[in-house]
């Protein structure tokens, strides 16, 4: 982490991750993977942590087909136990944890009339206890190594403005991200572990395949296509270069930051 000094250091070396290890939740598939992806292909070593082990298996061959650092960890983000055998099983392997990339998310939209309580408190669990225990574990780890590291919370434009009806438990906990985010960046500064959001807009993933299964989510998700100036959904590499960017020394000055990569939605 560079000090105060006014030292230029090379656009290779600002944007290298070389020696660095980053988890990754949520990584083998969608915008985690489109994270990850990134993060490796910068020298880091990416732990891809999910739920779906073969799916993070297969993904994280991938990267080592490619001469990548890479290893899967199957992880239940909103289990105590779980998030700390991850943390674990990533120091063995590779020492240290430098970047944690908070991304883990479901969405499943039910309006607020038939939703019960499991829906609610699923989406809480997934969206909003996972952060906490996976950045109170990570940076944990990041103090006791002493010098500093990165916590990457993926939020949602959802944080700021609701997009569509059926996600009042998952704006909820992206608000609540939000929060957790600015306030943990605030205690974890002295600590030279820097904390910023990514509130994605609408980006093509297998998650909004599957939404746009039915009926009522189609309608809703081309009227949300109408409401972008750029006219396109995002890609997931269009997340996963904003996260390098914070990953990296590119954000040297920037805690406690909400960057939305959104095609303009917000504007309208």
């Amino acid at each position: 982490m560079s000090g105060g000094s006014m030292t230029t250091i090379p656009l290779q070396e600002l944007l290298s991750l070389k020696g660095k290890t980053a988890i990754v939740t949520g990584g083998a598939m969608g915008i985690g993977e489109g994270i990850a992806s990134r993060l490796a292909e910068a020298g880091a070593n990416v732990v891809i942590a999910d739920l779906d082990e073969a799916a993070a298996t297969a993904t994280a061959q991938g990267y080592t087909g490619k001469g990548w650092q890479a290893k899967a960890v199957h992880v239940d983000v909103a289990d105590e136990s779980s998030v700390a055998a991850m943390v674990a099983v990533t120091v063995e392997a590779y020492r240290s944890v430098d970047i944690l990339v908070n991304n883990a998310g479901i969405y499943p939209a039910k309006p607020l009339t038939q939703m019960e309580l499991s829906d609610f408190e699923q989406v809480i669990n997934v969206n909003l206890k996972s952060v906490y225990l996976c950045t109170k574990a990570v940076s944990e780890q990041m103090i006791a190594q002493g010098h500093g590291g990165r916590i990457i919370n993926v939020t949602s434009i959802d944080a700021l403005h609701p997009s569509m009806i059926g996600l009042a438990h998952y704006d909820a906990s992206k608000h609540g991200v939000w929060g957790f985010t600015k306030n943990t960046a605030l205690e974890l500064a002295e600590q030279k572990i820097w904390v910023n959001a990514i509130a994605p807009g609408g980006i093509s993933t297998p998650g909004v395949a599957k939404m746009q299964g039915t009926a009522v989510n189609e309608d809703a998700i081309k009227a949300f296509m109408e409401k972008i100036p750029m006219h396109r959904f995002g890609e997931s590499d269009d997340i996963g270069k904003v996260a390098l960017f914070l990953a990296s020394d590119m954000s040297s000055y920037m805690t406690g930051a909400q960057i939305v990569v959104d095609g303009g939605v917000l504007l309208r």
